[in-house]
């Protein structure tokens, strides 16, 4: 009888649409500002896409690193990215390639890259199927569930790729709220343990 119910209930999620995580997936909920007040979205992470990846991502989101940074560069049709940190700091390390085992779809998560193994905290999502960045060796690293797009899309657009990256790194957010103060913040981001809420 238990394993029928447990049966039942796996065709239940199946057939509801609802998303299985697989094991050693990890969510992270991200809290922003579009100008209009505060909304969440959450990106599922899959360290057995990119596993260098994704542990960096862990690794700065429990550090707090994107905490009200700005989402600098937005081009409709095609991706949002971030992670240049509000406040000027050092230069990471870079990380090594992983190698690319699931295509740029959309709302997928990919870390940014400016050539083989340079990787250090820019990423993007993919506000279409961008699979022609394959080939390029963007390796996503997780995906945006259920509804978040919805506010993915509304990320403030109207600077397109005027922010310059080299005074956001001398400068941080001094320099974006004087010359591009509508940009979309990304108030903080949070590991979620999964835990019931009340």
């Amino acid at each position: 009888l238990l394993h029928g119910l447990c049966l039942a209930a796996l065709l239940f999620t199946l057939a509801s649409g609802l998303a299985i995580k697989e094991e050693g997936t990890f969510d992270v909920v991200m809290q922003v500002n579009n100008g209009e007040g505060s909304q969440e979205f959450t990106v599922r992470i899959h360290p057995k896409w990119a596993p260098q990846g994704a542990l960096r991502f862990k690794t700065l989101v429990s550090q707090g690193y994107f905490n009200d940074a700005a989402v600098f560069r937005v081009v409709p049709g095609f991706m949002a990215q971030f992670g240049l940190p509000a406040q000027p700091k050092a230069a990471l390390e870079a990380i090594k390639d992983d190698p690319v085992v699931q295509s740029n779809k959309k709302g997928t998560l990919t870390f940014a890259t400016s050539g083989p193994n340079t990787r250090t905290s820019q990423l993007f999502i993919n506000f279409v199927d961008n699979a022609f960045l394959d080939a390029q060796g963007f390796a996503p690293i997780g995906e945006v569930i259920d509804d978040g797009m919805d506010v993915v899309d509304n990320f403030y657009s109207g600077y397109g790729e005027q922010p310059s990256q080299g005074s956001i790194k001398a400068e941080g957010d001094a320099y974006l709220q004087r010359e591009f103060p509508k940009l979309t913040k990304i108030e903080r981001t949070t590991l979620d343990c999964g835990c019931a809420r009340p």
